[in-house]
């Protein structure tokens, strides 16, 4: 489950930190600024179009065997392509799933580093550990895990009774990899969350091994409750407006009306303007609908302008909207088998969860859901969630709007304390009062939300510096873990070289160490290892105590 914030009343999740493994920098000489510029451009994704991305796929889905072969996996692995990025100079980085024996490897992705001319320049691999288990046939019953996984589903307090059975994988998620099961639990959480809870079970010993939530917590004019007036993406149909741009992949906005399945309604109107600009109790009123309309084209419009993307997958097919979801649930939420995000309204139903940082924040779930898959527990799942945080600021920065200014703190619209204050604060997010400012060995036991402050500190000291300034009226104090003071290379560089790290060099394992490795990846492909930049994200990451 990734939700925007965690639910404090609740119970969380009995996790255990995976180790990641990474492959070794990119070599690179000290440049220049405009060598360093140069480097940039040349090493930033090219936008790709569906047609050529497909083809890219197809590609490395025919050379997969000779792939695998050629970096050294067992004659009982295979390998299947989950996405091909290709930067500007040529260079592909394909990204792959793997299976044994016709089992899927869970822990076992990996990304092929491939130049223009075809030369290797390395894998990153989740696991670096040899895929090989002594039998496929397991000691346990499945029954037995299946059993396992709806107790540990009830004790986060799951309303289902029994799981939808249990499949045979190969867990690489951390240490030996060994034959296991992986079971779903579906049903709803204790607050009207959906319930996609998995469960991995040792098929040899039947210990329960890891367990993670599938859920994750992102014309015509809108007149929304957090960002003013602004112009919406709508479609004609006769005489009926519908919230359904066909400029952006095809993003439509539905209407629960306090359900929490199914798709709902198709948000329409008879004039081409939705909302009122104040939120009413009513489950049809359409300012929510704005106002989640309006997150998700600047979304859209964010990974477009700054990276090349198109949309979350890369694919150029937008996902949907559903408001009002629930009864005064205070959450908003994205979901992999939907393919959607989902906003509840919030205490008395007048406060919805749709500001723009939240919508930025939902949707990235998907992103890094559709790249590294950064599993949602641990220290990974603290750098899931801070990945969202990072680019729903970005989206906010980006969105440029008036009403909503660009900031580091994450949720300051909605108001869920109550008090006007934010969710969580970048800059020292220790203030939030339960987040780490700082690594340290048990980081990892905290929830996601709170653990996240480790790369959230990470991100802002890198993008803006130490010390105290104001920004866009609103002034912070960064501190650092070592008394050192770092110097910012900007926001929009702070970017690129964290979306670089999560789209090529991160994998569902990374933790806070590989973290390291990879944004210093990033920055010497981006920039050089000489670079400003690429010494920056050193010292801002010895600032968070993680080196």
């Amino acid at each position: 489950m990734s939700h925007i914030y965690a639910r404090r009343h609740g119970r969380v999740l009995a996790i255990a930190t995976a180790v990641a493994a990474t492959g070794a920098l990119l070599a690179t000489g000290a440049t220049t600024s405009a060598t360093a510029a140069s480097r940039a451009s040349q090493a930033a994704p090219t936008v790709l179009s569906a047609a050529a991305r497909a083809s890219l796929v197809h590609e490395a889905q025919a050379d997969a065997a000779q792939t695998a072969r050629e970096i050294g996996l067992g004659a009982k692995e295979e390998l299947v392509v989950k996405d091909v990025v290709k930067d500007v100079d040529g260079t592909v980085h394909t990204r792959y799933e793997r299976t044994y024996a016709g089992l899927p490897v869970l822990g076992g992705d990996l990304v092929v580093h491939t130049a223009k001319s075809g030369e290797a320049q390395g894998v990153t691999k989740a696991n670096k550990a040899t895929i090989k288990v002594a039998s496929l046939t397991p000691e346990v019953a499945g029954g037995q895990a299946e059993k396992q996984a709806v107790s540990a589903a009830k004790a986060l307090g799951s309303d289902k009774s029994e799981a939808d059975g249990a499949r045979k994988v190969i867990w690489a998620g951390s240490g030996t990899p060994v034959l296991a099961y992986e079971t779903v639990v579906g049903g709803f959480q204790d607050d009207g969350t959906p319930n996609q809870l998995h469960v991995i079970t040792d098929a040899t010993t039947g210990e329960k091994l890891f367990e993670y939530q599938g859920i994750e917590n992102a014309t015509g004019t809108g007149k929304t409750l957090y960002s003013g007036s602004v112009s919406l993406g709508v479609t004609l149909s006769g005489s009926t407006y519908q919230l359904y741009d066909t400029t952006r992949g095809g993003h439509k906005t539905y209407n629960l009306a306090r359900k929490t399945s199914g798709t709902g309604t198709l948000v329409t109107n008879s004039t081409s303007t939705f909302g009122t600009g104040t939120a009413s109790s009513s489950s049809s009123d359409q300012t929510a609908a704005a106002d989640a309309a309006y997150g998700a084209q600047e979304t859209w419009d964010f990974y477009k302008s700054t990276f090349a993307r198109n949309g979350i997958k890369n694919n150029g097919t937008a996902a949907y909207s559903r408001v009002h979801y629930g009864n005064a649930y205070v959450n908003a939420f994205w979901d992999d088998s939907c393919f959607c995000m989902t906003y509840g309204d919030g205490s008395g139903n007048t406060d919805p969860l749709t500001s723009l940082d939240v919508a930025g924040h939902e949707m990235s779930h998907g992103v890094t859901s559709n790249t590294a898959g950064l599993n949602y527990s641990g220290e990974s799942g603290g750098l899931n969630e801070a990945t969202s945080d990072i680019f729903g600021t970005g989206v906010e920065f980006y969105a440029n709007n008036a009403s909503d200014a660009g900031d580091y703190l994450i949720g300051e619209k909605i108001d869920i304390n109550g008090d006007g204050t934010p969710l969580r604060y970048m800059d020292k997010p220790s203030k939030d009062g339960a987040s780490a400012d700082s690594w340290s060995s048990t980081v990892g036991n905290k929830d996601v939300h709170y653990s996240s402050g480790v790369a959230n500190h990470f991100f802002y000291l890198l993008s803006e510096g130490s010390g105290s300034k104001t920004i866009n009226g609103v002034t912070y104090n960064s501190p650092t873990s070592n008394g050192s003071t770092v110097t910012g290379i900007g926001r929009a560089k702070a970017l690129q070289i964290w979306y670089k790290a999560l789209t090529t060099y991160f994998t569902s394992t990374t933790n806070y160490k590989s973290a390291r490795t990879g944004t210093l990846s990033a920055a010497s492909a981006l920039y050089g290892s000489g670079s400003t930049e690429y010494a920056a994200v050193a010292a801002a990451w010895a600032a968070v105590n993680v080196s």
